[in-house]
């Protein structure tokens, strides 16, 4: 198992010049560490891979496997809709430190479950390290089958699946087909609880840019059966979660981060920053929160 308990999917952060914030992505990283999370994921949704240049995504897999430096998992996303450049991106990071890879399924090109096996099944032929499959289908238009990650779970280096399809039973299906050793996580931060409860490992979080420490202990509290507190601690992040999702993730979030006290500049194009009716709902919530 790369990790049970919470990982970030971590922001990246830009300077006013709309460049890679290294020394705030240092300070990031280090907040999250110091609070209980789990694994690192850089370059995921969260962290804008989109719009990161491949220059960059080379100096910031270099980067954050050095401030890691194996304290946690570093999950590095290498997805695309070309699975040659998902392999050369997951080969790259292979080489460049990564722990494991988080592979979104392929987008826009709709392909059918049987491309969607032969896709990963291609991509894990050509890295030993571990894969977590990504399936977000309100982002990608395409939904990973519970029979495929079945199949998909009998390939060794493919060990997990973060699931943001919103759909329980559809979870629960797949927990109940795959072995002991394929691990099932969270990929929506109100569902965390429900997914643990069903037998998953943890979540891949976005809410955890912002409070580690409360989404790790959930976690843990879920994990170990404890779910008077664990019920507890996911009614007071549930206001949260709604309000980092009133716009299209990473908008929400890295605004929130900037009201706390993190530099995370604003997102690239084509994600703009809230409107200001959001702003004022996100500022209200932080000084609800933080006070």
């Amino acid at each position: 198992m790369i990790f049970s308990g919470s990982a970030v999917a971590i922001v990246t952060p830009f300077d006013k010049n709309n460049e890679v914030d290294y020394f705030e992505l240092k300070n990031l990283i280090e907040f999250q560490i110091a609070n209980g999370t789990k694994a690192i994921v850089v370059l995921g949704t969260t962290g804008e891979s989109s719009t990161i240049t491949n220059k960059e995504r080379v100096k910031i897999i270099k980067f954050a496997a050095c401030v890691v430096d194996k304290r946690v998992p570093l999950i590095v996303g290498t997805g695309s809709n070309s699975t040659a450049t998902a392999i050369i991106n997951s080969k790259t990071a292979e080489e460049l430190g990564a722990d494991a890879l988080l592979i979104v399924t392929p987008y826009y090109n709709k392909c059918n479950q049987n491309g969607l096996f032969l896709h990963y099944k291609a991509i894990a032929e050509s890295v030993n390290i571990p894969i977590i499959i990504y399936n977000v289908p309100a982002r990608t238009g395409v939904n990973v089958s519970p029979e495929t990650v079945f199949k998909l779970s009998k390939i060794t280096n493919i060990i997990g699946i973060k699931e943001a399809s919103g759909n329980l039973l559809q979870v629960e299906k797949i927990i109940n087909l795959v072995d002991d050793n394929f691990f099932v996580y969270s990929g929506d931060d109100g569902l965390t609880l429900p997914i643990i409860a069903m037998g998953g490992k943890g979540v891949i979080s976005v809410t955890a840019n912002v409070y580690p420490n409360e989404v790790s202990n959930l976690c843990e509290y879920a994990l170990t059966n404890d779910y008077y507190n664990a019920r507890k601690l996911a009614i007071f992040l549930s206001k949260i979660n709604k309000t980092l999702f009133l716009d299209v993730n990473p908008i929400c979030v890295k605004y929130y981060l900037n009201q706390i006290g993190f530099k995370v500049g604003k997102p690239r194009l084509p994600l703009i920053e809230p409107q200001s009716e959001i702003k004022k709902q996100i500022r209200e919530v932080v000084k609800f929160y933080e006070n």
